[in-house]
């Protein structure tokens, strides 16, 4: 039996995804779970997987082009089948691939994705918000993300070549002409005032690098994060010599392709620690608290472009070298800028470790809607007073950030507390 393939949510603010390759072509046998597509969200590429075995009937929406989480993008059946679009509640008159908008407005029939999304309550950009960026001589075309991107970084659309289907202006075309724009150098314009006492000094010069859509994201998310989530911090100073030596000693005995980091550690204890505190394992979702029955940890990966978090499940689960097994998968495939759909989602907290930087203590940004974020710092020597002596200690700092709608700080410090028994005593994250 037929069935849609849809845009997949990869993120929790993700809105509209850009199709970015077809892997298959209309006819094609897939396999279960064998990528058909390549996504493009804001952060990353992500490989589609086919949820089931069979055969490509129908491409919906073709490469090059963007639409709403939840569209249907194509079908899936078994060989043979007659495609019944009415059954999948599609238009008869739809295409093998979404045509290039060419008549007026007025005068066109709604496209395949215009109908399946009306059919899944789904609103697309209007006509109307297209037309806002039509020229005299003629309509403009051009995709959500590409309106999206030009209205904030202020770009006139008409100044835009459009490379996608019929001279559609898409994403890859804003990045283009902002490649293009900033090759010629500016100076910044100064108008002559009267001579007011500063602080800053006066730059007649300077280099303009445009915000990545990767960037805008995250900037948007951490601003709503700070100003709506009531964050407070507890910050612990942790034991970890007996760590570092059974670290050690299970190293010796792994090949080198599975060695356990420090920071895996750190990530068994934070989930069972979660599993005492659930509240931390939560989310504020305005008059209720979600308490999360999995405890799936977001790891923060660094990239040129950004940061972005990948997401283990079940921690309280796995052992520490299924931990450290998945964890060198999903950063691999972060820095590789190829994802699969679960890699980014389901996270009911995240953890944030700048150790390998040398940064001695930091606090970090609560990742929304969940209601904390653990910042860990690096693990060094240091002078510590033990039995009225200084002695040499190994220690690392821990900070949480946590959202003070959903919990306090007395139960945030017990879990503080949880968490370094777990480091100070490793024993516990292995039996």
């Amino acid at each position: 039996m037929a069935e849609l393939i849809s845009m997949p949510k990869l993120g929790f603010d993700m809105a509209e995804g850009l199709l970015q390759e077809w892997l298959k072509k209309t006819g094609d046998t897939v396999n279960e779970g064998e990528t058909i597509a390549i996504i493009e969200t804001d952060k990353a590429s992500v490989e589609v997987p086919s949820f089931r075995a069979g055969v490509l009937l129908k491409i919906l929406v073709e490469a090059g082009t963007s639409v709403p989480i939840g569209t249907p993008i194509a079908v899936i059946g078994t060989e043979g089948e007659k495609l019944d679009m009415a059954a999948l509640g599609l238009s008869e008159a739809a295409q093998t691939e979404t045509p290039a908008k060419t008549a007026p407005a007025a005068e066109e029939k709604p496209s395949e994705v215009e109908a399946a999304a009306a059919a899944a309550d789904i609103v697309l950009p209007s006509a109307a918000t297209e037309q806002a960026a039509e020229p005299a001589e003629g309509r403009l075309s051009a995709s959500p993300v590409a309106m999206r991107m030009a209205a904030e970084l202020g770009i006139d659309l008409r100044q835009v070549k459009g490379t996608g289907p019929g001279g559609r202006i898409i994403k890859r075309d804003i990045e283009t002409h902002l490649t293009e724009r900033e090759k010629v150098p500016t100076k910044a314009t100064v108008t002559p005032s009267i001579p007011t006492p500063s602080y800053e000094p006066t730059m007649e010069s300077y280099t303009t690098v445009p915000l990545s859509p990767m960037r805008q994201t995250i900037g948007r998310r951490m601003m709503e994060s700070k100003t709506q989530a009531p964050h407070f911090y507890i910050t612990s100073d942790v034991d970890m010599a007996a760590a570092m030596a059974l670290r050690s000693q299970l190293n010796a005995l792994l090949p080198e392709d599975q060695k356990i980091s420090i920071n895996d550690f750190i990530i068994k204890a934070a989930a069972l620690a979660l599993r005492e505190f659930p509240n931390l394992n939560a989310s504020f979702a305005g008059n209720e608290i979600h308490v999360q029955n999995e405890v799936n940890i977001g790891i923060a990966v660094a990239r040129e472009t950004g940061l972005l978090t990948v997401v283990i499940r079940d921690c309280d689960t796995k052992s520490l070298t299924q931990i450290a097994a998945d964890a060198r998968e999903l950063v691999g495939r972060a820095r590789g800028g190829r994802m699969k759909p679960d890699d980014m989602v389901g996270g009911t907290f995240t953890i944030s470790n700048l150790g390998m930087f040398d940064v001695d203590h930091f606090i970090a940004i609560i990742n929304p809607p969940q209601a904390a974020i653990l910042a860990v710092g690096s693990v060094a020597q240091t002078p510590v007073v033990v039995d009225g002596q200084i002695v040499v200690g190994t220690r690392m700092k821990t900070t949480i950030s946590a959202d003070h709608r959903v919990t306090d700080g007395a139960e945030a410090a017990r879990f503080m507390q949880a968490v370094t028994a777990g480091l100070e005593q490793p024993m516990r994250l292995v039996l």
